[in-house]
């Protein structure tokens, strides 16, 4: 399997991929704030977004690991597609069994996902630029004192 060559993202792709991870972050806390609900059932859905967040750039980062032909171990990769899938599947089972209206649970699911995909976007986004400047700035291009 051979690494593509790395492009470096856009300036505009890399704005709107922050944008949308703040606004979807901040959509679903305000919605979480305004909301007529128990204070421990507002932590449980914190806890599923910070869990979703984190667990979905830890996938990203051993995929793209993979790609780059870094090694990283397969319980790893599996406990990081796992945690993902049950983050979404948490969210899922408690908007299915809260008693919220439709149009807010579909709020909270969309502000969800979104955060999710924008979250992995900005976590490619870095990767991507840090592999324009090791490229750039590989060690046998560097001329050090001494060797001129």
């Amino acid at each position: 399997m051979t690494t593509p060559a790395p492009y470096a993202p856009s300036k505009a792709f890399r704005l709107a991929s922050v944008a949308a991870l703040l606004i979807g972050i901040a959509c679903y806390l305000i919605g979480l704030f305004n909301a007529q609900m128990a204070l421990n059932e507002k932590g449980y859905y914190l806890i599923a977004l910070l869990y979703g967040l984190f667990s979905a750039v830890s996938l990203q980062k051993c995929i793209r690991d993979r790609q780059e032909q870094i090694p990283t171990s397969n319980i790893y990769y599996l406990l990081s597609l796992a945690s993902t899938l049950l983050a979404i599947i948490l969210l899922v089972f408690a908007l299915w069994r809260a008693e919220l209206l439709l149009s807010e649970k579909g709020f909270y699911g969309i502000a969800f996902l979104m955060s999710l995909y924008a979250a992995i976007a900005v976590q490619k986004n870095v990767r991507d630029s840090q592999s324009i400047t090791e490229t750039v700035s590989s060690p046998s291009t560097q001329v050090y004192e001494g060797e001129e």
